[in-house]
């Protein structure tokens, strides 16, 4: 997957997107098919244990996306710019969107519109691709009092399809919806000639992202309406671990077929 062939699921194909964050789901994902692996910094939440994504080094971005990229043999990747690693200029943009392509990323992704147009302008001009992300914007949370859906109020929707039309003017290849009303990504979709790519924000979209974690039922601690699990693998791993402990304590394992003689 390439950035030229990413641009082509505009309006045709559905574009697919996992987030991963260590080599062996990174493997695992590119064995199922799909397109894109977002390294997010939603492991601070995920992988961490963090309240929100606040927390993301620049140092643990690049770690977590070296090892992906590392495991990709065939996927796009894509590699989250954490917070205040590009909002205080464009010299700090530059530089660690290109520690993420030294990593091995083939893009990187930042959130905000219009406020940070000097920064994805920054990075596309030293040819770095970028992908933009508008909407609920984890990084704002603060702000927003919470995770809530964004651009209800026609004036907010106006401002997030600018928002895309600037992102795109200013040479990003694709932008992530998140948490927006389904017809708002709907008009977005249809007023950008750049995929769009929702989480939470409905059918219309180009493509679909969704956190490993939550798609395989792993993470059950605060699981959005947007969010369908494909499987159930934390009743999976405590039922394993519920029986290891049992024979373990009751001399079952090992067994004599686990010994060496």
């Amino acid at each position: 997957m390439t950035i030229p062939e990413l641009r082509q699921y505009k309006g045709g194909k559905k574009l697919v997107v996992v987030t991963a964050y260590d080599a062996l789901f990174a493997r695992i994902i590119e064995q199922a098919g799909i397109d894109v692996l977002l390294v997010g910094d939603s492991l601070g939440v995920v992988v961490q244990g963090q309240a929100n994504t606040l927390g993301v080094s620049m140092d643990e971005m690049f770690y977590h996306t070296r090892l992906v990229a590392e495991a990709a043999q065939r996927a796009l990747v894509i590699g989250d710019m954490p917070f205040m690693s590009y909002q205080a200029s464009r010299e700090d943009a530059i530089r660690n969107a290109g520690r993420l392509v030294q990593a091995g990323a083939h893009a990187v992704k930042l959130e905000g519109g219009s406020t940070i147009i000097d920064q994805v302008d920054a990075i596309t001009q030293i040819g770095i691709p970028v992908v933009g992300h508008l909407g609920m914007t984890p990084q704002s949370v603060h702000r927003y009092g919470g995770y809530r859906v964004q651009g209800k109020a026609e004036e907010d929707a106006e401002v997030l399809v600018n928002d895309a039309k600037v992102l795109e003017a200013a040479g990003a290849v694709a932008v992530v919806l998140e948490a927006i009303p389904a017809m708002l990504a709907k008009r977005i979709t249809e007023q950008v000639s750049m995929p769009t790519i929702g989480i939470g924000a409905g059918p219309h979209c180009d493509g679909q992202v969704l956190v490993l974690y939550d798609l395989l039922g792993l993470f059950d601690e605060f699981v959005p309406k947007f969010v369908k699990p494909y499987a159930h693998l934390k009743a999976d791993a405590l039922q394993a671990l519920r029986r290891y402990k049992e024979e373990v304590e009751q001399s079952k394992f090992p067994s004599d077929s686990e010994s060496y003689h």
